[in-house]
C-alpha cells in the first residue's frame, strides 16, 4: 500500500467558504439564498450579516485558528455564525444539540473553544458553564431574554448590526481546518474530526460533477446542521452553486416539512433511511403528489433497507432515490449512485477523484466480490483527530482512511455495504452480518425498526439477538418472527432471542445506537 499512486491533484475554485458567498453576492445579488419561515435572505444580505458578525467576533478577540463552538438548532443564525467564524480563519465546532451537560462540557473542553454561540432554549443546560470550562470566555445568545446579558453573556442580534468591516479579509486557505466535527462516540469518548477546506470542497466539487445542479434548485434542510452529512450536502453544497436553502428548525411535525417542500418549491430532498421509511408509509395528500417540484431524493447517514427503497420507488416513480455512503472522516461522501445508473442495495460508485478498495486484516486487497474492510483515499480524507495523534495513526495509513465498514465491490465497481466491522457477529467461527438479518426482518409488516447485535455466549462465542420496535397498533411475537425468517436465512443466522422495545435508541440522524443496546444486553439489563 505504501507504493500506491497518489490521487490526481484537483484545482479548486475557492480557498474558503467566504469566497463562495462573496461570489454569490456579486453574481446573484438580490436572489434569495436562505428561506426560514416567512423570512427571506438574499445573497447580498447573507454576506452583510456574515461580515458584521465576523467583525463582532474579531472585537471579542477571536483570531485565526481559535475554536468557536456552535450549539444551535437549525437556523439562519447557525449558517451566519459558521461562515463568520471561518472568515476570520477561526474554526467552528458544531455541537450535537441532543447531548447532555457533561457531554457538552467534554466537547467544549476538548476542543479548547474560546467562545460558545447558542440559543435561549439551552439556557438551563448551560447554567454556570463559563465557570466550569477554563478556556471558554464568552457566550453569545440568540433568542434569549435580554435580562441574562452582561459582560460575558452577549447578544447575537447585536453582532448583526456592525458596519465598517471592509478591512477584514478572509484568512483561511485550502489546507486550513474548516471545521471540527465530533463523532457520535460509538466507542469511548467522541473524537474531533478535523476537516480542511480542501476536504470539504473536494466532496462538493465531486458531487457537482455527478448531479446536474444549478442556482435554480432549492434544497430543504431539516436534518441537524451539526451533522457532517447535513452540513456538507444541504448547507455548503447549495451555497457553492448559489441554490437557496429552505431552513426547517425541527423535523417535527413532519407535515411541516412536506408543507414547506410544496410552498418553497423544493427540488432536492436529502434525508436518512428513517425519514424515507416514514415517507414511504405515509398517506400523502393528492395535491402534494401533483404539485411538488421534487426531482431527486438523496439518502445517506445509514444503509437504506431494501423494503424502504421499493416502497419509495412505487410511491415516487418519477423521482429517483439516490443512495450514497460516507462518514465524517471522509468529509463525508465516499460513493454515490448515479442518475443514469443505480443498483438496488448498492451505495454506488466512488466519487470521481477518490480511490476505494476492499482489504483484509493485513490491509491486502481482496478479490472482486469478496467482503473486507472499505478503505478510501483522496482529498476528502480528514486531516486527523484533534489532539489525538494515536487514533489518527490507527485510522489513516499511508493516506488511506480505514473506515471500519465492511463491504464488497462488484465487477462494475459498485460498492455494497455489508456491515460495521464492530457490529460483525462471530458465532462458532462463522461470520454473521447483522444487516442481512435486519433487511429480512424489515420486510415484516408489523416491524417499524430493528437492530441485530451479538450477545456473548459460552458455547458459540456470540449469538445473534434482535431488538424490535413494532409499528403502532401492530403485534408480533418471537415465534412468529423466527418462523418468518425460517425460509429466508440459514438457521445459525436467525436471532436466538427477540427483545421488544417501545423505541430503539437512536442518534440525531436516526441511526440505531447498537453500542447502547450491546452494553445493556451484556450487563443483563434485558434478562
Amino acid at each position: 500500500m505504501a507504493n500506491e499512486i497518489a490521487t490526481t491533484s484537483v484545482k479548486y475554485p475557492f480557498q474558503n467558504f467566504y469566497e463562495v458567498i462573496e461570489k454569490n453576492a456579486k453574481e446573484l445579488k438580490s436572489k434569495p439564498i436562505i428561506f426560514e419561515d416567512d423570512i427571506k435572505i438574499t445573497n447580498k444580505q447573507l454576506k452583510d450579516y456574515v461580515d458584521s458578525f465576523a467583525k463582532y467576533l474579531e472585537l471579542l478577540g477571536v483570531e485565526k485558528d481559535d475554536k468557536v463552538a456552535i450549539l444551535m438548532n437549525n437556523s439562519k443564525e447557525f449558517i451566519i455564525a459558521f461562515l463568520a467564524i471561518g472568515k476570520l480563519g477561526a474554526i467552528p465546532v458544531p455541537i450535537n444539540t441532543f447531548l447532555k451537560r457533561n457531554e457538552i462540557e467534554y466537547i467544549l473542553d476538548n476542543s479548547d473553544s474560546k467562545i460558545l454561540i447558542t440559543q435561549g432554549k439551552f439556557k438551563d443546560e448551560l447554567k454556570g458553564i463559563l465557570h466550569s470550562i477554563t478556556k471558554l470566555k464568552k457566550i453569545i445568545w440568540s433568542e434569549v431574554d435580554e435580562s441574562i446579558l452582561d459582560a460575558y453573556n452577549l447578544s447575537f442580534k447585536e453582532g448583526l448590526t456592525l458596519k465598517d468591516f471592509e478591512h477584514i479579509k478572509p484568512k483561511a486557505t485550502l489546507e486550513d481546518t474548516a471545521v471540527i466535527i465530533y463523532t457520535s462516540g460509538t466507542t469511548g469518548k467522541p473524537k474531533g474530526v478535523m476537516l480542511s477546506y480542501k476536504n470539504i470542497f473536494s466532496n462538493i466539487v465531486n458531487i457537482a460533477k455527478l448531479v446536474p445542479l444549478s442556482h435554480k434548485d432549492r434544497f430543504i434542510v431539516y436534518l441537524p446542521m451539526f451533522h457532517t452529512f447535513t452540513l456538507t450536502a444541504t448547507v455548503l453544497l447549495p451555497l457553492y452553486i448559489g441554490a437557496p436553502i429552505v431552513v426547517i428548525k425541527s423535523i417535527f411535525p413532519f407535515s411541516n416539512i412536506l408543507k414547506q417542500v410544496l410552498l418553497k418549491r423544493v427540488t432536492i430532498f436529502m434525508g436518512v433511511p428513517e425519514v424515507y421509511n416514514a415517507l414511504s408509509k405515509a398517506k400523502l395528500p393528492w395535491y402534494f403528489m401533483w404539485f411538488n417540484k421534487l426531482r431527486a431524493f438523496v439518502s445517506g447517514g445509514a444503509p437504506l433497507p431494501e423494503a424502504t427503497l421499493k416502497r419509495m420507488r412505487e410511491k415516487f416513480p418519477k423521482v429517483p432515490l439516490l443512495e450514497g455512503y460516507g462518514l465524517s472522516e471522509a468529509s463525508p461522501v465516499v460513493s454515490f449512485n448515479r442518475l443514469e445508473k443505480q443498483k438496488p442495495l448498492s451505495v454506488g460508485l466512488p466519487l470521481p477523484d477518490y480511490e476505494v478498495k476492499i482489504v483484509n486484516d493485513e490491509l491486502m486487497e481482496v478479490p472482486t466480490g469478496e467482503v473486507g474492510e472499505i478503505i478510501v483515499k483522496g482529498d476528502n480524507v480528514m486531516k486527523g483527530y484533534y489532539k489525538n495523534p494515536e487514533a489518527t495513526e490507527q485510522t489513516v495509513i499511508n493516506g488511506w482512511l480505514l473506515t471500519g465498514d465492511l463491504g464488497y465491490i462488484d465487477e462494475e465497481g459498485f460498492l455494497y455495504i455489508v456491515d460495521r466491522k464492530k457490529d460483525l457477529i462471530i458465532s462458532k467461527g462463522i461470520n454473521i452480518y447483522p444487516r442481512e438479518i435486519e433487511e429480512e426482518l424489515a420486510k415484516h409488516p408489523a416491524i417499524e425498526a430493528v437492530a441485530v447485535v451479538g450477545k456473548k455466549d459460552e458455547i458459540h462465542g456470540e449469538i445473534p439477538v434482535a431488538f424490535v420496535q413494532l409499528r403502532e397498533g401492530e403485534k408480533a411475537g418471537e415465534a412468529e418472527l423466527k418462523s418468518f425468517l425460517k425460509d429466508k436465512l440459514a438457521n445459525y443466522k436467525i436471532p436466538k432471542h427477540f427483545y421488544f422495545l417501545e423505541e430503539l435508541p437512536k442518534n440525531a440522524t436516526g441511526k440505531v445506537l447498537k453500542r447502547v443496546l450491546r452494553e445493556k444486553l451484556n450487563k443483563g439489563e434485558f434478562d
